[in-house]
């Protein structure tokens, strides 16, 4: 019978047939034996015999969604490092929180984590509530963080489903209806499961069964410590769980980037809006990205920029350009030497894949950033919200102008490589 739009016809599985009724019983604690031997040791967890911090659940939680431990790791002990306690966090700027996140993706996540802090400080006093209905109505908290939190650090007997304890569960008792109509199934499996006491450590076990043993390609079946009951394993067809109806992937959408160097070797940018996708990231001018991007007309979305011209030395020819105001500036017109570089830059977000056209621009030192726009040093992007697409983009940049080629179709000979950025610790004017 067919489980599945992913493939081919699998075998004959017989969905929802559940382990033996006394297997089931026995499954919660023989899992929480095989946790407490083969346990991940993770920044986030408890020692054994340790009470788990809320704070620290949550925040791993939040970062874990979408992303994998490994990439998330090194961002939550800076993020530890820096809001060690969910006031501190709370007291921080938003755009500190976002600096923080650059590289992570998912821009909303941290968004919600700034202000689901502010609530938890304001609202709770700086601690975490323990019902699942408030912690459910803190922004950003779903019901599978809730239930995590509660679980982990408050010993509520609740089990939270990820994709991993998804997995597990609808291996073990072979649910074949399609997610995400499956779910209801999957969670009364799994409550089925869940042995007296200890319900931190057995949602913790499930997951770490999941993710090291339990996996979505080429389970270690042979290492399961539930392999005699898992009725996908003995129909011979674990992967065929849970069934997933097929992704849909958005429309591309196009668009251009612009970089325009200046040459003491700062990259104009500016800070998008609050909301919507990447909300307070920064970035460098794009168009907007569209189904019908239209590349000849992208220069006249290009930001228009100005020259600053040094101040008279004559206070009385100052005054009479300017109308008084003695030592002020004027600006005028600058005219960028736009290159429409080689290539495209790529990204995926989770609706839709993105193509993003590269302008470059070298303008002069005294060149004004245009409103709502402003420079930055390129030893300071380090400390920008800076998303992993905006750095493919001046990295495209970078790699273009480093080869010394062109784009044919510009017309234009060689690209003048970026000024190198200033050491650290180096003198910089102000």
């Amino acid at each position: 019978m067919t489980l599945s739009a992913r493939g081919p016809a699998t075998k004959a599985i017989r969905p929802d047939c559940p382990p033996p009724l006394d297997a089931v019983q026995n499954i919660g604690r023989r899992l929480l034996a095989w946790y407490d031997q083969n346990r991940r040791d993770l920044p986030w967890r408890a020692r054994p015999g340790e009470r788990s911090d809320p704070y620290r659940v949550w925040l791993s939680e939040i970062m874990l969604q979408q992303t994998t431990v490994a990439a998330t790791i090194p961002y939550y002990q800076r993020f530890l490092a820096r809001f060690p306690t969910v006031e501190a966090l709370a007291a921080a700027d938003l755009d500190e929180t976002l600096r923080l996140w650059a590289g992570l993706g998912y821009y909303a996540r941290a968004r919600n984590l700034h202000a689901c802090a502010r609530a938890v400080a304001d609202r709770h006093g700086g601690h975490f509530p323990r019902e699942l209905a408030e912690l459910r109505a803190l922004p950003g908290i779903g019901d599978y963080t809730a239930a995590a939190i509660a679980a982990i650090a408050y010993e509520t007997c609740v089990v939270p489903i990820d994709g991993n304890v998804e997995r597990v569960v609808a291996r073990l008792f072979a649910i074949g209806e399609t997610l995400p109509r499956g779910k209801p199934a999957i969670r009364r499996a799994a409550e089925q499961l869940a042995p007296q006491g200890r319900p931190g450590d057995f949602a913790q076990a499930l997951m770490d069964l999941g993710a090291t043993v339990c996996t979505p390609r080429q389970p270690a079946c042979p290492r399961c410590p539930l392999r005699a009951e898992c009725a996908a394993s003995r129909g011979g067809e674990p992967e065929a769980f849970p069934v997933k109806e097929a992704k849909r992937q958005g429309r591309l959408r196009r668009g251009a980037a612009f970089v325009v160097l200046r040459e003491d070797g700062c990259v104009l940018a500016r800070t998008r809006p609050a909301s919507g996708l990447l909300g307070g990231m920064t970035e460098v001018p794009t168009t907007d990205w569209t189904h019908d991007f239209n590349e000849e007309q992208a220069r006249a979305d290009a930001p228009a920029l100005l020259r600053a011209h040094p101040p008279r030395r004559r206070a009385r020819e100052g005054s009479r350009l300017q109308g008084g105001g003695v030592g002020r500036q004027r600006s005028s017109p600058l005219v960028a030497a736009w290159q429409r570089i080689p290539g495209v830059v790529r990204h995926v977000f989770t609706h839709f894949p993105l193509e993003l056209a590269v302008f470059l621009a070298h303008v002069p030192a005294d060149a004004e950033a245009p409103a709502g726009m402003r420079w930055i040093a390129r030893a300071g992007l380090d400390g920008e919200a800076l998303p992993t697409l905006m750095r493919k983009v001046i990295a495209h940049a970078d790699a273009v102008q480093e080869s010394g080629v062109a784009n044919p179709g510009d017309g234009g000979g060689e690209l003048t490589p970026f000024p190198p950025a200033p050491r650290r610790g180096a003198h910089r004017s102000r």
